[in-house]
């Protein structure tokens, strides 16, 4: 089976980034234990490469934010669809939408890539 990712890109006010990672934490948790191989959370570092549009600059990034960059492995898309209709319905996961989110999902890249190349 080929394995398939999920990739995410968004900016988090840094006043929000503890909270953030709170819900990530939880995630990462739910994710795997219906069957994501991997999740990973990680935020921006070494943001400016010269010569090349940066992350900052694609994920619309503010002065007072960060970037985050996620992906989460799954042996194939279709574990993934059916990890992600048990995340829809998991009580740990439904919890965050009684909650203020610590960032603003309008704003978040997402998408679903097949395996080019694996090293």
């Amino acid at each position: 089976m080929e394995k398939y990712v999920d990739g995410f890109l968004l900016p988090v006010a840094r006043a929000d980034l503890d909270a953030y990672r709170a819900m990530a934490t939880v995630a990462s948790k739910v994710f795997r234990e219906y069957g994501a191989l991997e999740y990973y959370e990680c935020v921006g570092d070494d943001m400016h490469p010269p010569g090349m549009r940066s992350l900052v600059q694609s994920a619309s990034a503010k002065e007072d934010e960060v970037v985050i960059f996620a992906w989460i492995v799954y042996p194939g898309k279709a574990v993934r669809d059916e990890v992600m209709g048990k995340i829809c319905n998991d009580p740990r996961m439904k919890a965050f939408a009684d909650q203020p989110m610590p960032f603003d999902m309008e704003r978040m890249g997402c998408g679903g890539f097949k395996v080019l190349v694996e090293g």
